[in-house]
Order: C-alpha cells, then sequence, then structure tokens
C-alpha cells in the first residue's frame, strides 16, 4: 500500500493568515500483470449488471417432441438424465410430452401453424357474391331513373296537352 500526501494552501482567511490543507490517499499496489477488476475502461464490452437480459419462452416443435420421448424411452435407466441434461430438459417435460403424444395432440401439431392457404372456391364465390350485389345495386338505380324518367315525360305530355287546350291570351 501507498500513500499520496497532497498539501494545498487555501487564499488568506479574514485575519490574513495562510491555511494549509493536506490530503492522504491510499493506494493499492499491485503486481505486475494484474488490473483491477472494478474498472471499467469500455461501457460497450460489458452489459449492464443492473438490467437483466429479457428471459425469452423456449418453444419446441412436435417433430423434436416426438424425438426426444422416442430417446428418452429408448435410453437404459442410467442415461434417461444423460438425455435431460443434455437437451436441457426436465423431467417433467417428458411427462407432459409422452400424454400429448398418447393422446394424439402431437399428431395434429405436425401440420403448418398460421393461416390455411385461400381455398380457391370460396374465393370465387366471394367474389361472385360481391359482383351480385354491385350489380343489383346498378339495377336499382336503373329502375330508379327508368321511373323518374316515367314521370317526368308523363308529366310532359300533361302540360303539352293542357296548353293545347287552353286558348292563348294576346297581350
Amino acid at each position: 500500500m501507498r500513500q499520496l500526501t497532497t498539501d494545498y494552501q487555501a487564499p488568506e482567511g479574514v485575519n490574513g493568515e495562510l491555511t494549509v490543507m493536506t490530503t492522504k490517499v491510499a493506494t493499492l499496489l499491485r503486481s505486475a500483470g494484474v488490473e483491477d477488476p472494478g474498472r471499467m475502461e469500455a461501457a460497450e464490452s460489458r452489459p449492464d449488471p443492473e438490467v437483466p437480459a429479457r428471459a425469452r419462452r423456449r418453444t419446441f416443435t412436435a417433430q423434436y417432441k416426438l424425438d426426444i420421448v422416442a430417446e428418452y424411452d429408448a435410453a437404459p435407466d442410467g442415461q434417461k438424465g444423460a438425455v435431460l441434461r443434455r437437451e436441457g430438459l426436465y423431467s417433467s417435460h417428458i411427462i407432459e410430452w409422452r400424454r400429448s403424444r398418447d393422446a394424439g395432440a402431437l399428431a395434429g401439431l405436425k401440420a403448418p401453424r398460421g393461416r390455411k392457404p385461400p381455398d380457391a372456391q370460396a374465393e370465387h364465390i366471394a367474389r361472385l357474391e360481391a359482383e351480385k350485389k354491385r350489380l343489383e345495386q346498378e339495377l336499382a338505380k336503373a329502375r330508379f331513373v327508368v321511373d323518374v324518367q316515367a314521370k317526368l315525360h308523363a308529366l310532359l305530355e300533361t302540360l303539352s296537352e293542357s296548353e293545347d287546350t287552353e286558348p292563348r291570351s294576346t297581350p
């Protein structure tokens, strides 16, 4: 251990006195090649110990589960633990997967996940129904226009007949 002593002179006080301050700092002497493990030179090189990495749940495919259960069942009694340790699994995984296999649930998991591919016939039917709805709306508009035109024609005929029968006044 080594001590460093530093003297500081403060400006003159109220009475014109000179104040001297002494500080002592103790440092440890290290062997050659030994670094201070508490010193961080690059913050990017070490992860922050206060913020743990976000845990992520493991997922296993149906084929993997079936393979591991088969391997576990085929292993002799002394080697079953080695299979679990190698794969990072627990015996509860094997028990659950074996029950699922026996119930037939794992066979259903072999199908791909996600949306099912669209049925071509169902798409065609939906497209035809949408077109039918659009055409029915156009037909309703056309019928309305024809009805309005018929009423307008009748009104114009009535007006023209009334003009023919009325005598015109001359100013």
